[in-house]
């Protein structure tokens, strides 16, 4: 760890854990079961690394909920930071602007080639989705087609739990208890590639998802706005991989329904797939594209709708209420912004992609034991995201727990989705680190399971 960090406050792992206990409630967390699996109190972090109160450390696996790029700590983000609390901390961006938010408005949309000329901030994810629902809605009612109001979402996607958000997530744990709230979405076919029938490659399975689409969008087109999808990696059901031919197919469709296609982007953008935006790999660009997570670094809460002209011409009027009226106090915040600035320049003026590539492929071959494992299903990886299924006859009861809980005895900070193992580390992974993770992670494996790989 580095030493000019501030050494940690007072009291040692127990007394956080009973404190956080006492006055927090965690996200994503059953309180009940924090006697079995006990809260882990970070102290400090540098580079890849977590440190808790007592010295032990941890590797960041999952870059704190995919969210860190450049490892804890970015001397250059920090750098950017201070400079910019010297300047201005924050003023309302309704009817002021500033630099940092016009600047990184300005850089994105150039990354696009200018095909999503006009950004629109918020703060998490989910309320990004929400921003990009209520401007595919209201773009069309400004246009005189108020009866193109539905939505279509894919089996297994996950785009954020606001209320909104969720009527387009199809993952029951998030979904389930709030349906009665929820407005009705059409489900449509995932590209899964796991689901290739025998004798289906990827690319069949895109095509086969793309043609239910299709025949939704003959029956319905008149009637939805918009369809919203992750390309590439379906994230939270369990990092699910898809060819980029499929979002191809949908753009085709959209454009002859004039139905909106909507990216998320807030968990595969910022080159987690191996380029900065995940669109880039498919040749098509969105109407419509949501980023957070990893713009800024992992720093502060930032999120963002990249539009088309197109839409945002559609809000141009002397009424006020046919403008874009959603806000959020601290919208475009320039501290957040500035985080992302320096993000950008990482990327413009660092061998990311390379430095990347070289790192994946230790990993990759750290990893390689697994595809002749029998306990093993559908190892894969798309740019920095790798995973893998453990069959369910051998994962058994809370494998995810069990798997964590094994992971922190070996330094690995880990959360599978259920019985789903996934690696998401930040961009500071080289050969070394790599091969070590992969090593861990295999270990980890055998421990949870009990005995060695058997071979397929």
């Amino acid at each position: 760890m580095d030493d000019r960090n501030p050494a940690p406050r007072p009291g040692g792992n127990a007394s956080w854990q009973r404190r956080s206990r006492a006055s927090v409630w965690h996200p994503c967390t059953q309180m009940q079961r924090l006697d079995q699996v006990p809260l882990l109190p970070i102290a400090r972090a540098r580079g890849p690394w977590l440190e808790d109160h007592e010295g032990a450390r941890y590797f960041d696996a999952i870059s704190s909920w995919w969210v860190n790029l450049f490892g804890h700590g970015d001397e250059r983000i920090n750098a950017a930071l201070r400079d910019q609390l010297e300047r201005l901390e924050h003023v309302m961006l309704a009817g002021c602007t500033h630099a940092s938010a016009v600047e990184l408005a300005e850089r994105l949309s150039a990354l696009t080639g200018d095909e999503l000329g006009h950004a629109f901030f918020a703060s998490d994810g989910a309320s990004a989705v929400e921003i990009a629902l209520k401007m595919s809605f209201h773009s069309f009612r400004n246009r005189g087609l108020s009866s193109k109001q539905e939505f279509v979402c894919l089996r297994g996607g996950y785009h954020g739990e606001t209320i909104g958000a969720l009527a387009v997530t199809d993952v029951a744990v998030f979904r389930d208890a709030y349906d009665p709230l929820l407005m009705r979405s059409h489900l449509v076919m995932s590209p899964d590639a796991r689901q290739a029938l025998p004798g289906e490659s990827a690319v069949d399975v895109a095509r086969r998802a793309a043609g239910e689409l299709a025949t939704l969008f003959e029956a319905r087109g008149d009637r939805i706005a918009a369809v919203i999808v992750e390309p590439l990696v379906q994230c939270a059901v369990g990092m699910a991989m898809h060819d980029p031919l499929y979002l191809r197919l949908v753009r085709e469709l959209c454009d002859r329904h004039d139905v909106h296609l909507i990216a998320d982007e807030i968990a595969v953008g910022c080159g987690r797939t191996g380029s900065f935006f995940a669109c880039e790999q498919t040749g098509v660009w969105p109407d419509l594209l949501c980023l957070s997570k990893g713009i800024s670094g992992g720093y502060l809460p930032l999120s963002l709708v990249l539009s088309r002209d197109a839409i945002y011409e559609t809000f141009l009027d002397d009424n006020t209420a046919r403008g874009f009226l959603h806000s959020h106090s601290y919208t475009g915040n320039p501290l957040a912004c500035r985080a992302a600035l320096a993000v950008l320049d990482r990327f413009e003026t660092e061998p990311v992609f390379e430095r990347n590539r070289a790192a994946a492929a230790s990993l990759d071959t750290a990893l390689a034991p697994l595809q002749h494992d029998a306990r093993v299903r559908h190892l894969r990886r798309t740019g920095m995201i790798w995973a893998f299924d453990v069959e369910p006859r051998v994962a058994g009861e809370r494998f995810s727990e069990r798997f964590h809980l094994a992971g922190r005895r070996r330094e690995l900070l880990i959360r599978p989705i259920g019985p789903t193992v996934y690696l998401l580390p930040p961009y500071v992974l080289d050969g070394d680190l790599a091969r070590w993770l992969g090593e861990r992670t295999r270990a980890t494996l055998d421990a949870v399971l009990g005995g060695g790989a058997h071979a397929a």
